[in-house]
């Protein structure tokens, strides 16, 4: 399944029974008393159990086998070229190697490492626009990428981000990686992003690439984007102090990534809980990079968030799913009615020490993926990538 070509059409109906554990992606509510979904062309119309759902003349039928149903992952940061080829390490499949690590929708934050990357504001746009057609018209392993996030450049009007908006463009790329780097020409940028619609992430921290800056709290607080990117550094974190002020006096979303500082992340973490504003949490991968491509990145980054900082399972499962869905206005990430039918089948590693599969991410394990459904349809069976789950779910029918 290398290639998927836009959506997959009409998927019919869909049950999938036996479910162990149901993660809904809702903090407020992040395990349901329910063991059955069923969803329609793609889309969730009932949760509950089974034995008071309508579950008949199903097209297909999925046996859980008692594992636990997570809304698909997404990771809220990476930067996509073409198709599925990074230029940045030369390899091929990485979107649908991260398939296999259970993520069904990726963020764009930047197409920043296509060769030659036009930096005139005419060649930003149209990079921008064709990057979204492209991502939008072919989906690597059925993996919804949402792509062309231009780089902002000085010289950039109002007229521009009004021309993108008009041509399908809903997000920036890193604000930082371009000439734009003071906080006020920044946030004029962000205003006028924000009145067509488009939202922003800023890069925080150390330069990352050629061309790219330090971004300090100063700078991120003026600026005023949607995402403070990588909160924790990509890959040069800012002083805790610095941190712990992003997470006081700025309301936007904070994003952790595994490419970054990971104390530093943790620290976000812990302080976005004192507040009482874990909802502002959200996670990526931040690659392709320089440290590689990272198929089980978002894994990682749950088990990191559980293991080391404290946080149940069942909610850091949440900071990848619902906290990013709600954040970037997508229709997936939630096990709810009227979502997207995209899933991600887990359970406890063989031979972990845990007892459950959440016991077992608390105690650092990565679980093992058994299938992954993207608009009701499977996309993949056992992973390749992830340690072999104990046990996996069945297509009945």
């Amino acid at each position: 399944m290398a290639e998927v070509q836009g959506a997959s059409g009409a998927s019919g109906k869909l049950v999938i029974r036996n479910v162990g554990l149901m993660l809904s992606g809702a903090l407020e509510r992040p395990i349901l008393d329910a063991d059955c979904v069923v969803a329609v062309d793609g889309r969730i119309t009932a949760i509950g159990h089974a034995k008071d759902l309508d579950t008949d003349n199903a097209k297909t039928t999925i046996d859980a086998k008692g594992t636990a149903l997570a809304p698909g992952l997404i990771d809220s940061h990476v930067h996509p070229v073409v198709g599925d080829w990074t230029p940045r390490q030369n390899q091929f499949n990485w979107v649908e190697s991260s398939l296999n690590g259970g993520v069904t929708t990726m963020i764009s934050a930047g197409e920043v490492h296509f060769p030659g990357r036009p930096k005139d504001i005419l060649g930003l746009k149209a990079l921008a626009i064709v990057a979204q057609r492209s991502f939008a018209a072919a989906r690597p392993g059925g993996v919804k990428v949402h792509a062309g996030a231009p780089v902002i450049e000085k010289g950039m009007t109002e007229e521009d981000f009004q021309d993108l908006a008009e041509a399908g463009v809903t997000l920036l790329g890193e604000i930082g990686l371009g000439s734009v780097k003071a906080g006020d020409e920044a946030r004029q940028m962000v205003s006028w992003a924000r009145k067509y619609g488009i939202q922003s992430t800023i890069h925080t921290g150390g330069p990352s690439v050629p061309g790219s800056g330090y971004i300090d709290k100063d700078v991120v607080l003026e600026a005023d984007a949607d995402i403070i990117g990588h909160i924790n550094g990509g890959h040069t974190a800012l002083s805790d102090d610095q941190i712990t002020c992003l997470c006081e006096r700025c309301h936007r979303g904070i994003e952790i990534v595994h490419n970054g500082n990971e104390r530093a992340g943790l620290l976000a973490l812990r302080t976005a809980r004192a507040l009482g504003q874990l909802e502002r949490v959200i996670l990526g991968t931040d690659g392709p990079a320089g440290s590689g491509v990272q198929p089980l990145g978002i894994l990682r980054m749950i088990a990191l968030m559980s293991s080391l900082g404290d946080l149940p399972a069942e909610q850091a499962i949440c900071l990848a799913t619902g906290n990013t869905a709600r954040m970037r206005k997508l229709d997936c990430g939630l096990i709810e009615p009227g979502r997207a039918a995209d899933f991600v089948f887990l359970d406890k590693a063989q031979h972990s020490s845990g007892k459950t599969l959440l016991d077992s991410i608390r105690l650092g394990d990565l679980p093992g993926v058994g299938m992954v459904m993207i608009d009701g349809v499977v996309r993949c069976g056992r992973s390749r990538n992830t340690p072999p789950a104990e046990r996996i779910p069945e297509v009945a029918h």
